[in-house]
């Protein structure tokens, strides 16, 4: 067995190599009159319920010296890839959302703090064209322990990237939400079966705490 293979939790997510992962918490995913709810139909009860646990999980993570990292999605179809922009033609989605600079492409009741990193993304996957790779790296990242919406689109295509890359990955249950309860649910079990853990933010903030404790 390789001497800095991590296979128990709290090595995994040792504050020194863990970051956190906060995706899409804007206003046309998780409010009311944004693209998910007026558009789509959608119930965003799910999305709207993680924001205060996603906001003492970061408040957490800073305490503790773990990166907050704030990922933000720009839908501009000038940026989309044109499988994608088909897609959304073919399900009768006519105007883009979460476009930087509007209402929806803003952050639904959080603020990211100083120190703090935003990183802007066009594809599903916050690891796609971005520099979200290289900045973990450069900081000796090993785990991202990922929060945000949609749990079955966009959290789910990050943590698969980031577990593809050879990062360890951790979801905080109670911070990650869908306006499809029962996606949500398969990708939580899929996450289990393959990916990494899943835990209550509850057990994360406990083991961030235990370390400064003994600082």
């Amino acid at each position: 067995m390789p001497q800095d293979l991590l296979t128990d939790f709290s090595d995994v997510v040792e504050p020194a190599h863990t970051a956190l992962l906060a995706i899409d918490v804007q206003n046309d995913f998780c409010a009311l009159g944004g693209h998910t709810e007026a558009r789509l139909g959608r119930d965003v009860a799910g999305c709207q319920a993680v924001v205060e646990p996603i906001e003492r999980l970061a408040a957490a993570a800073r305490r503790a010296g773990v990166p907050v990292v704030w990922i933000k999605a720009d839908y501009d179809r000038a940026y989309l890839s044109p499988p994608i922009h088909a897609r959304q033609v073919a399900r009768g989605i006519e105007k883009a959302y979460c476009v930087s600079g509007t209402w929806g492409a803003g952050f639904y009741r959080v603020s990211p703090e100083d120190g703090d990193l935003v990183i802007e993304k066009h594809r599903h996957s916050a690891f796609a064209g971005t520099e979200l790779d290289q900045v973990l790296r450069d900081r000796g990242v090993r785990t991202v322990a990922v929060a945000g919406v949609q749990t079955h689109v966009c959290v789910e295509s990050t943590l698969r990237d980031a577990s593809a890359r050879g990062y360890y990955v951790v979801v905080a249950s109670d911070c990650v939400g869908s306006y499809d309860r029962d996606l949500h649910d398969k990708t939580l079990r899929c996450v289990e079966a393959h990916f990494g853990e899943v835990v209550a933010s509850a057990d994360l903030i406990a083991r961030w705490r235990r370390t400064q404790r003994s600082e």
